[in-house]
């Protein structure tokens, strides 16, 4: 039975997410032994594998399996002119509230009348505060050498706009794709992973004809809603909501967001996003390059429109771990499970000999060794077996390979599958052949 509404109160269900992913070795607050650092993060050894295949399986979709798409990975670090050119300097703000009591800063679009903390109503005017984060490039701190840690991956997609189509011979429609950190000065972090002030974000700018970004706009939100339904997530978690006019961003024609029903609500997983030609406009009368694209067709110059799916890799992370997270009864004892689709599950196979001794643990390392060419696979040998078959549960392992002393005499081993409990007996030549077609990858 999956955990729903009525069986765990929400504020548990991401408490009890949290502890797993502490308990498991996913996630762990960043410089803990320190009293940590807020809003910050370390991925464990099972999350930067989870984490590695979020990424993998959106470059694979969004690059890969297309051949209008192609990938880049521009620096962290840019220009000022970059950030005046494109708005973020003018606009990239939240308005925010002081607290003259207690003197804490709130968003003032995030409280009421009255100070969250202590309550006092004795609150200052709203003033805007820009979320990048600013540094200096070089050993002088001066104007000069101010740069920015960027707040998007978007705009080293737009400035090497030309770059990309003359190097890649790409015709509209195409995209550029890209992973990688970005950094926000948030002022309210929380809920875990969900906003935090360092992040990844896997985006991609989609060029088109300015006379086709509505067709292009709805065939991406579709494409992106079915990304998240065929890696498991159900109907009744994901919900598509257009953006009013009053929410668009100074570059949006159109948005609307994927949204996931988190423990606390519904909340952006991503947004799509039809940029216009705000940004390679904005670029050009900047920069004094010509960013238009020539139609060799028409034999004319425009400047393409953007379509912008725009992902967070680790608030996706958390939204399948949530969505996995499952308790059942075997046998009358309670049992946590991660029901990850395998392609996400950080272990496929996990290798379990009944033994710590040999002749079966060189029998068992045999049988690892034959699997990890092709699969992440863990080792597990501390232990009864029924411990370390929950272990494997609740780490979302899809299939455990159980080696015991009859495997010396008849060469066979047993696979056992994480959500049906079912067991079955196997040659141990053709485990490969039975993994992968358990797997269906």
């Amino acid at each position: 039975m999956s955990v729903k509404e009525e069986d765990i109160e929400k504020s548990d269900l991401t408490d009890e997410v949290v502890n797993l992913c502490k308990r498991r070795g996913f996630i762990f607050p960043s410089g803990e032994i320190y009293g940590g650092f807020r809003s910050t993060y370390d991925y464990g050894p099972l999350g930067v594998l989870m984490l590695q295949n979020v990424k993998t399986l959106w470059w694979k979709s969004m690059v890969q399996m297309r051949d209008d798409v192609v990938g880049i990975d521009c620096a962290i670090l840019s220009a000022p002119k970059i950030w005046e050119a494109s708005g973020h300097l003018r606009t990239f703000s939240d308005p925010l509230v002081d607290c003259k009591k207690c003197h804490e800063r709130f968003r003032a679009d995030q409280i009421g009348k009255a100070c969250p903390n202590c309550g006092s109503e004795e609150l200052t005017s709203p003033r805007d505060f820009n979320l990048m984060f600013k540094t200096y490039a070089g050993p002088v701190e001066s104007d000069s050498t101010v740069a920015y840690l960027r707040p998007e991956t978007a705009q080293g997609m737009f400035v090497n706009f030309l770059n990309v189509l003359n190097t890649s011979r790409k015709k509209l429609p195409f995209g550029i794709a890209q992973i990688g950190k970005s950094f926000r000065n948030e002022i309210t972090p929380g809920n875990f992973v969900f906003r935090t002030r360092e992040f990844e974000q896997m985006e991609m700018e989609y060029f088109v004809e300015p006379q086709t970004a509505g067709e292009y706009f709805n065939y991406w939100v579709e494409q992106r809603y079915n990304w998240y339904l065929d890696l498991g997530i159900g109907k009744e978690m994901l919900r598509i909501r257009a953006h009013e006019k009053k929410e668009l961003s100074h570059y949006s024609d159109q948005t609307s967001d994927i949204e996931f029903k988190f423990p606390w609500g519904f909340g952006e997983l991503e947004g799509i996003a039809n940029r216009t030609d705000y940004d390679l406009k904005a670029h050009s009368n900047a920069s004094g390059t010509d960013l238009r694209y020539f139609d060799p067709i028409n034999n004319e110059k425009y400047f393409p429109y953007v379509i912008e799916p725009a992902a967070g890799a680790t608030r996706t992370m958390m939204a399948f771990l949530i969505a996995a997270y499952c308790v059942d009864d075997v046998a009358g004892e309670k049992r946590t499970l991660l029901k990850l689709h395998p392609k996400l599950a950080p272990y496929k196979v996990a290798i379990l000999p009944l033994s710590k001794k040999e002749p079966l643990t060189d029998l068992a390392k045999s049988v690892l060794n034959s699997l990890r060419p092709h699969y992440m696979c863990d080792y597990d040998d501390s232990q009864s077996i029924g411990k370390r078959y929950r272990r494997q549960d609740e780490i979302g392992t899809p299939i455990c390979v159980t080696v015991d002393f009859d495997s010396l005499d008849d060469n066979m081993v047993t696979l056992r599958d994480r959500d049906t409990l079912s067991q079955i007996r196997i040659k141990i030549d053709s485990i490969l052949d039975e993994v992968n077609k358990k797997l269906d990858f």
